[in-house]
């Protein structure tokens, strides 16, 4: 019936985001991009490839998506993996610290003072952040999403908030430079 099938297990709370109201996120992902989900009550999601299937990589895209409505984001920005420019990146806390308490403090660097430094580093890079559970994930332009994630390790590893958003500017300068390149 089906060749080649992806399986994914999200939290139970967020199921009903993936699916959407009257299913119209999940009705979006199967028709972007040819692929059927079935998606159980305990959060097992199983993403089959179909004969509507245009895009080799459609499974995957199908698999990251859900992965990141899953980690927290919205079905509007974890849609934007359907393109072949934006990258989801995840980046597990618990690697950096083990106990709850290290995981909070690692958090609570992350996001900052109301939210300041998770918008700071969003602002910088053009990229979508969102922590949740054990996991910081990232979407945006392949090479963005990148530096984000550099600039997040940096703080998990202790780097200063100052010498961070120092890296991310020179950064910001070196992708402007690139793009301005670009349109000559």
């Amino acid at each position: 019936m089906y060749e080649n099938v992806e399986v994914v297990k999200i939290p139970k709370e967020r199921t009903g985001i993936l699916i959407g109201t009257h299913g119209e996120v999940r009705k979006k992902l199967e028709s972007d991009l040819g692929v059927e989900l079935e998606i159980d009550s305990e959060g097992e999601v199983n993403i089959y490839s179909t004969d509507e299937q245009k895009d080799p990589l459609a499974l995957w895209k199908a698999r990251d998506i859900v992965k990141a409505i899953g980690r927290g984001f919205n079905p509007e920005k974890a849609l934007k993996l359907v393109s072949d420019e934006y990258a989801f990146e995840v980046i597990d806390i618990s690697e950096y610290g083990n106990s709850d308490k290290a995981i909070q403090r690692l958090k609570g660097r992350i996001i900052g003072s109301s939210g300041k430094s998770r918008r700071y580093v969003e602002e910088l890079t053009s990229t979508h952040i969102s922590v949740y559970g054990k996991t910081v994930s990232i979407i945006g332009e392949i090479e963005t999403a990148k530096i984000a994630k550099d600039a997040i390790e940096m703080l998990l590893r202790g780097t200063s908030h100052s010498k961070m958003y120092k890296f991310l500017e020179r950064h910001r300068q070196d992708v402007k430079r690139s793009e301005l390149r670009l349109w000559k």
